[in-house]
């Protein structure tokens, strides 16, 4: 009988080894794929991280995964450390005093001065120090004067407490506005519950936002990195993540680095400014308008590609903080829609640019001087529509027009980004505990009480109530609904908005929606405009502030109900202070935001603040942005912004490994360049490049260096302007209002070569006649 026998396949004829080796293959493969779940687990991120680099992952138990992090952050702690002292709150409302009251005085003042956060942080480490040598070891009412040496988790309580409120109050330009545009002087009552409210309600945010923006290790704040790594390196903190490589210590570089940071800000600063605004093509052709137009950095697009100022450079934060995939698609959107799109725009004398700047942060009238917007108001500040048609519709510089656009669609693609590549993440966060967390930080954080929930609520009610009397209680036209949707935007957004910053360190503003929603919705009330923005705004910025000052404490191991009574209680006295100082100033400073005042009192952001007040509440979007208006073409920014993460998106699924698709970020394309104005090319071309330099050529090719220094720089070239600036300022150009070296030094060609161009002094490619007009006929 014929037996059947199956004939051997090609494949098994040809390779008799081929199903161990097939094997093999599968076992590598589930490998791979264990390596990959860990390394998703250890990130706590339910997205396709940009920020994780695979190259330099280290151990994914006892460390963080991110490189950024373990460079900057150290993985240990020790519970028993002094935290909450006395010694700390002492120093910490010592500054939490005077820097916000020294912020408040120099804000309505120009030049100005600004003492940051960084300031009070190499100074207060002095005082501390001298606290432990100096004061006795003694108990007072059963708390201890003297601790013992001054802990890194003190230092950092302190720098909290001084930076908390160290910017001016947003909602101080409210009151500020109200005295100098409307007459309007209400009590110190008034001042103090609306800058309570607006500072305060955001931090309310900061329970529930805790949990998606400072537990997961995905969210790395990189901000936060340069301030982790200037303290370690100031206490001497020794951790694995610094790495093995040998040569000069931490402490060294950093002298070294500060120190040349000082003494060389003295040339861009005040000695040589040429070096500021190095536009070396303008020098050469200084009357040539394209050239200037071009190459230039106050008007210009800044082809001229080079600053040696590290203050202009950093202008839009430090370059060796942010990471590089973020910083390229800011440097995308700058080169196209500034590089590209403006000068097609403005050389087709689209919106009538070509009688403008092309870059300039003035709105302009018919006759391209100035908008007087005076002249279209009645007497209690509502609009003249006869006055307005008389006079002239509102036009922008063509940068300013598109940063409107931009700002537009970086609203619409914030929310649809968050939806499309967070919705996981958030579900998965909003049901994670503290404990549960895969991150060394968050297990060592996990054994310190934290803020009970009910200590936010009372917050929020006790702020709302607050916003609720200074609206009700005066006459401010802004009725209790409107302040309820201005506080639904910013919670809103706080999430989706927090999870880009904290992974990009760009912060997607909320100013430019705000106005645009209540100049349609209560056009002509222009406090009630004012109001909106603020809360719906500012409560964002808030909360970020405090989740971000919270990440800050994670990482080094701040007890984290210490961080919340020392950022609410030095809140409070910052903006109690501020009001007393802006109080006490246009009390006893003569002709305070006059613009001829003769110490340089001109309030230049507040009348900024006013002039947009105008624009947006009384004018309103309504006659520039609706069907018919000059401005209408930018609406459609709200679309693209929508469509285009949701285009980038299904490509990523049909091609998952172009790295393209992978890195691009449309919120931050988009929102990237949102400070032009008043920020220039000078303020983003040199600052690509060098983040270029540090942050992927350096970081690759020399991961040690880059690991042991880079942030540690980062730190010292900060400080050392910082400084420098301040000694500059009060010894050569606040005495004597100036005039310090006007006839030597302020006038030498190096001092004065960038002001004989026709980018400083905003040259326009079409010039009228004298009584001829511009734009459309009738408006």
């Amino acid at each position: 009988m014929a037996t059947l026998e199956r004939a051997p396949s090609h494949e098994s004829a040809d390779k008799p080894g081929s199903l161990k080796e097939k094997f093999e293959d599968d076992v590598e493969k589930n490998q791979a794929h264990l390596v990959e779940v860990d390394i998703a687990e250890a990130t706590g991120a339910a997205f396709d991280d940009p920020n994780l680099d695979r190259e330099h992952i280290g151990n994914l138990e006892d460390d963080s995964p991110y490189p950024e992090v373990r460079a900057a952050v150290s993985n240990t702690d020790d519970p028993d450390m002094p935290s909450n002292t006395l010694r700390a709150w002492v120093i910490g409302i010592i500054w939490a005093i005077i820097v916000p009251g020294l912020n408040q005085f120099f804000f309505f003042r120009y030049p100005s001065v600004s003492i940051t956060g960084i300031v009070a942080q190499l100074l207060s480490f002095p005082m501390g120090r001298a606290w432990a040598a100096w004061m006795p070891r003694v108990r007072i009412g059963g708390i201890e004067l003297n601790p013992g040496p001054f802990t890194i988790k003190e230092h950092v309580l302190v720098v909290v407490m001084a930076s908390v409120g160290a910017g001016s109050a947003y909602a101080t330009d409210i009151v500020a506005v109200q005295r100098v545009f409307y007459n309007q002087q209400w009590n110190f009552g008034y001042q103090w519950l609306i800058v309570m409210s607006t500072q305060l309600i955001g931090f309310s945010i900061g329970g529930v936002a805790r949990r998606f923006l400072v537990d997961p290790p995905s969210m790395i704040w990189p901000a936060s990195l340069v301030n982790t790594a200037l303290f370690n390196t100031l206490h001497h903190t020794q951790y694995a993540g610094i790495g093995d490589r040998g040569g000069m210590s931490r402490e060294r570089f950093f002298t070294y680095a500060f120190l040349a940071s000082f003494v060389w800000y003295f040339f861009p600063g005040y000695i040589f400014q040429a070096l500021g605004y190095f536009s070396w093509v303008c020098w050469i052709a200084p009357n040539n308008v394209p050239v200037n137009q071009m190459f230039g950095y106050f008007h210009g697009m800044g082809m001229s590609l080079i600053t040696f100022d590290w203050s202009q450079i950093a202008y839009i934060g430090s370059p060796l903080a942010t990471p590089w995939w973020a910083e390229m698609n800011v440097a995308g959107g700058f080169l196209f829609f500034f590089w590209f799109l403006t000068p097609i725009l403005h050389y087709t004398n689209t919106w009538y640019a070509e009688y403008m700047p092309i870059s300039s942060r003035t709105s302009y009238d018919n006759t391209a001087k100035k908008y007087d917007v005076q002249r279209i108001l009645n007497p209690d500040a509502t609009l003249n529509m006869t006055a307005y048609k008389e006079y002239s519709p509102l036009f922008l510089s063509t940068t300013f027009a598109l940063s409107y656009g931009l700002s537009f669609a970086s609203i619409t693609s914030t929310l649809v980004h968050a939806f499309l590549y967070f919705r996981k993440q958030i579900w998965i966060q909003a049901r994670r505990s503290l404990h549960e967390q895969p991150d060394i930080h968050a297990r060592l954080m996990s054994r310190y009480p934290q803020v009970p929930e009910w200590w936010y609520i009372s917050i929020f009610l006790t702020m709302f109530a607050f916003g609720l009397a200074s609206i009700l209680a005066w006459p401010s036209q802004f009725p209790w609904y409107a302040f309820i949707v201005s506080l639904i935007i910013a919670f809103i957004y706080v999430i989706p908005i927090g999870m880009i910053q904290a992974i990009t360190n760009q912060q997607v503003g909320l100013n430019v929606i705000t106005e645009l929603i209540i100049g349609y919705w209560m056009p002509g009330r222009p406090v009630a405009m004012m109001m909106f923005k603020t809360w719906g705004y500012i409560t964002m910025a808030q909360a970020l502030t405090f989740t971000s000052d919270f990440k800050l404490g994670h990482y080094m191991k701040v007890p984290p109900r210490a961080m919340f009574w020392a950022q609410v209680v030095c809140t409070i006295i910052a903006g109690t202070v501020q009001l007393g100082v802006q109080a006490w100033m246009f009390t006893n400073i003569e002709g305070m935001c006059t613009d001829d005042q003769k110490n340089g009192f001109i309030c230049p952001s507040t009348q900024v603040f006013g002039t947009a007040s105008i624009i947006w509440g009384v004018i309103g979007p309504g006659l520039q942005f609706s069907h018919g208006q000059i401005y209408y073409g930018l609406v459609f920014f709200f679309l693209a912004g929508a469509l285009a993460p949701v285009v980038t998106y299904y490509l990523t699924k049909l091609f998952p490994n172009n790295p393209v698709l992978r890195y691009l970020n449309w919120p931050v394309l988009f929102n990237g360049t949102g400070l032009i104005p008043p920020a220039s090319a000078v303020n983003y071309v040199p600052w690509t490049i060098v983040g270029f330099v540090f942050q992927y050529v350096i970081r690759r090719r020399h991961f040690a260096w880059w690991a042991k220094y880079n942030y540690v720089l980062s730190a010292a070239l900060d400080a050392g302007v910082a400084i420098s600036v301040i000694i500059i300022f009060f010894c050569l150009q606040f005495p004597k209002n100036g005039t310090i070296g006007l006839d030597t030094i302020q006038s030498w060609w190096g001092n004065s070569v960038m002001l004989n161009t026709a980018d400083y002094l905003g040259t326009r490619m079409r010039t009228l006649a004298e009584g001829e007009t511009f734009g459309p006929a009738t408006w």
